[in-house]
């Protein structure tokens, strides 16, 4: 039996049509698991919580830990693109949470400086009006 070109139509569209349906399916797909992502935010949110951003920062870090567990929540949930976004907002917060815990430290070191200038100053004084 000879195959012509009108035979060869039908399987020819009909593989075409499986060829399709396969390949939005794989472009259909769930994306993968932003777990570098969620590792970035954890990461940061744990150094955040050792520079003891709790005491100086604590609408950040509180922010941060409730933008990780919503982001962990989605990707339970399957909806990957909004946990990645929301790790990364985490992330975010935690390191702003990190920065004003810094100058917060930072600026207490700077008045304890300044006291403790002040007190040297009156000492220098005092000691050269005995002389």
């Amino acid at each position: 039996m000879r195959f012509t070109l009108q035979h060869r139509g039908p399987r020819l569209g009909i593989a075409a049509g499986i060829a399709s349906a396969l390949m939005l399916t794989a472009c259909a797909s769930t994306p993968p698991a932003p777990t570098a992502t969620l590792q970035a935010a954890e990461l940061a949110i744990s150094n955040a919580e050792r520079a003891e951003a709790g005491q100086y920062a604590a609408v950040e870090l509180a922010e941060a830990r409730t933008k990780y567990a919503s982001a962990d929540g989605a990707v339970h949930e399957e909806k990957m693109v909004l946990g990645e976004q929301l790790a990364e907002q985490s992330r975010a917060e935690a390191e702003l949470a990190s920065a004003r815990t810094a100058a917060a430290k930072a600026k207490k070191v700077n008045e304890e400086m300044s006291q403790s200038n002040g007190t040297l100053i009156d000492e220098m004084q005092r000691n050269a009006g005995e002389k």
